[in-house]
């Protein structure tokens, strides 16, 4: 299986199994509306989930790693989107525009604008 594509597979699999694993509760994600709003939650912490460890920093760079192998990559703040080129143990993962939610210490990031899979990360 191609790295790239295990990877993603790994990632939907430990997300599908929080997902469902979680009980039922209120769940009250407010919308991150702007880029100082972001930076603010973001800026100096970690964003942690099992086998995941990045940093988005203020100057738009994505650091980290992630099961073993090193995260790197670029975002920017578009039009109320969080857009990033990232990449994982030198494997390309491409282009994505994530729509971010806050609740407490938990950033939900729901790819292609919204529409997509989520991930909860905690921030440390």
């Amino acid at each position: 299986m191609h790295r790239r594509t295990a990877f993603a597979t790994a990632l939907a699999s430990s997300w599908l199994a929080m997902v469902t694993a979680a009980p039922a509760q209120a769940e009250e994600f407010r919308a991150v509306q702007s880029l100082d709003r972001f930076v603010a939650l973001t800026n100096g912490r970690d964003l942690r989930r099992f086998g995941i460890r990045v940093q988005v920093t203020p100057d738009g760079q994505i650091e980290g790693r992630a099961f073993g192998g090193p995260v790197t990559g670029a975002w920017t703040w578009e039009s109320g989107y969080f857009c990033r080129d990232l990449f994982w143990n030198g494997d390309d993962l491409g282009y994505n525009c994530q729509l971010v939610e806050e609740n407490g210490d938990t950033l939900r990031f729901t790819s292609d604008r919204g529409a997509g899979i989520f991930a909860d990360l905690t921030l440390r």
